[in-house]
C-alpha cells in the first residue's frame, strides 16, 4: 500500500472510536458549545447504526435530514426510508417516473417521507470533527463499512 494513503487511513480507527464515544443528540437538542462545525455523523435507532454521512456544516445538515421544512433534495436518508416504506426502492432519474420530484406529488409517498423525517429526528445522532476533506470522505466510508449501516451506499448515478 502506498505510504501516503496508509498515513491517511491510520487515523480512522481513532476517529471512529471518538465518534462512538461522543454524547448523543436527539430532537435537535444541540448543546450551545462543543458541537463540531464539520465532520462525520451517525444516526442510530434503538442502538442500531443506520446511516453515516459527512458535512462541512454538521448542525444545518442535521436539520436538512429531519426538519419539517426539509425537502427531497436535502433529506436523502428520509428519502431512503420513505422508499422502503412505500416499496418504491428503485431510484429513477427520468422526470415523471418515480424521480424524487414526482414521488413528492404522491400523497402516500409524501406522508411516508414526512414520517421518515420525524423518525430520524427521534434517532440518536452523534458527530465527530474532521476538517480534512480527504480524511472526512475516508472516515465516512470506514464507519459505513465497520458499522454495516443499512442505508448507506456508494452507488453512482
Amino acid at each position: 500500500m502506498h505510504p501516503d494513503f496508509l498515513a491517511l487511513i491510520e487515523s480512522m480507527q481513532e476517529k471512529f472510536e471518538c465518534l462512538m464515544a461522543c454524547s448523543q443528540i436527539q430532537d435537535g437538542l444541540f448543546p450551545k458549545t462543543n458541537v463540531p462545525k464539520q465532520g462525520v455523523y451517525l444516526f442510530c435507532e434503538n442502538g442500531i447504526p443506520l446511516y453515516v454521512g459527512r458535512s462541512n456544516r454538521l448542525r444545518s445538515r442535521y436539520g436538512g435530514h429531519c426538519n419539517k421544512g426539509s425537502t427531497h433534495n436535502t433529506a436523502a436518508f428520509a428519502m431512503k426510508l420513505a422508499r422502503e416504506a412505500t416499496g418504491k426502492m428503485v431510484a429513477s432519474y427520468i422526470a415523471g417516473k418515480d424521480d424524487r420530484k414526482t414521488l413528492m406529488l404522491d400523497p402516500i409517498f409524501k406522508q411516508a417521507f414526512d414520517e421518515a423525517k420525524a423518525r430520524i429526528r427521534k434517532m440518536d445522532y452523534r458527530c465527530v470533527e474532521e476538517t480534512d476533506q480527504t480524511k472526512q470522505a475516508l472516515l465516512e466510508i470506514y464507519c459505513t463499512v465497520v458499522l454495516k449501516t443499512k442505508y448507506n451506499d456508494f452507488d453512482t448515478h
